[in-house]
């Protein structure tokens, strides 16, 4: 007996057969729930993006949302300073899983002109997973659209299977980081961090370590 599955002549066009995995993907891609978070010029294209003349409700994504619990995918644009970086990893672990973070622009991305101040965060990847990287100063509609079209490519080719959501532990959080004087600090060093700020300072001159008055 053969597995080949025929469809009736005067069914052809009310049935098609697909695969189940497909049939998801194609469904998750077009009901993705867009936050945004625009700190700098980049936020006027993505406003852009969103009106009338392009149409981003095509894909199901007209409506941004307010609250990360409502999210699953956030677009991250502008400079991103030492004192905000904390607050996006919060919101992004506030998401719904499974999650995608897309890069707008080149501040986002590595800084952009301001990669060497002294507040600026070289690259939004060096706390959160990035999933597309969209370039420009700042891109263009298109460009933004083009990321879009790319995160639903990785969604329509996720697995059922390997789909974070179905994981049976929790899934771990990104660690917040600390904003500790000029620099930020990775939370899971802080054990180390504080032995090192406990253990005795070299004596000026290389000599033994100061041992502390009784």
């Amino acid at each position: 007996m053969s597995d080949e599955i025929t469809v009736p002549d005067e069914l052809k066009g009310n049935v098609f057969i697909t695969k189940l995995s497909e049939l998801y993907g194609w469904g998750r891609k077009y009901s993705l729930w867009p936050m945004f978070f625009g700190v700098a010029c980049c936020a006027i294209e993505f406003m852009a993006a969103s009106a009338a003349r392009f149409d981003t409700g095509r894909w199901g994504m007209d409506l941004a949302r307010a609250s990360p619990r409502q999210a699953d995918l956030i677009v991250i644009s502008g400079t991103v300073t030492k004192k905000m970086a904390p607050k996006i990893v919060t919101l992004y672990n506030q998401m719904a899983e499974p999650k995608y973070v897309i890069s707008m622009g080149a501040c986002a991305t590595g800084g952009g002109p301001f990669k060497e101040g002294y507040n600026v965060v070289s690259g939004i990847d060096q706390f959160l997973p990035v999933d597309v990287y969209v370039p420009g100063c700042p891109p263009t509609p298109e460009g933004l659209i083009a990321g879009y079209m790319a995160v639903h490519e990785k969604v329509q080719n996720e697995k059922i299977n390997d789909v974070p959501w179905y994981e049976k532990d929790p899934i771990p959080k990104v660690p917040v980081p600390l904003l500790g004087g000029p620099d930020l600090i990775d939370p899971r060093q802080m054990d180390e961090i504080r032995a090192r700020a406990r253990a005795p300072q070299p004596a000026a001159g290389g000599g033994e370590p100061e041992k502390e008055d009784a």
